[in-house]
């Protein structure tokens, strides 16, 4: 399926941001996680601004939308195999949020240059790419 909107890519972000949410909820449930359970507390608190934000970016820049159809952007590019949170170990956690935080980073990077037009719009996802990064690097810390 094309991101082929403004529309479409924001509904897409979100929808990263809520399976990721609940990924890090199951995650931080999980007894074997250990050590990284304040990490996870952490992205899920993050997780829920980064919804609000993107929200609030739809909403506010709803009357600025351009009609032209964005090209060569596809959400196949930017989906995971969804892992069951229940019976990994903590390495295994850790694995699998570092796919998800890549594959975040790699589309709102993505999504900044394609909606580059809407000067907001591009500066709201460039901030959660850098957020997103800088959860890599906190990920990769605790590996």
């Amino acid at each position: 399926m094309d991101l082929n909107s403004f529309g479409a890519v924001l509904t897409f972000a979100e929808e990263i941001e809520q399976r990721d949410l609940q990924f890090y909820t199951d995650a931080a449930a999980e007894e074997s996680v250990g050590v990284h359970r304040d990490m996870y507390d952490s992205f899920i608190r993050e997780n829920k601004k980064n919804i609000s934000l993107i929200q609030r970016t739809r909403r506010e820049n709803v009357t600025e939308m351009i009609l032209e159809p964005i090209r060569h952007f596809y959400r196949k590019n930017y989906q995971l195999q969804e892992n069951p949170a229940e019976g990994n170990d903590a390495t295994a956690f850790l694995d699998i949020a570092n796919a998800r935080e890549r594959r975040a980073f790699t589309f709102y990077t993505d999504g900044a240059d394609k909606l580059r037009s809407l000067a907001e719009v591009s500066r709201s996802l460039k901030l959660l790419a850098k957020k997103h990064k800088r959860r890599l690097k906190l990920i990769n810390n605790h590996a």
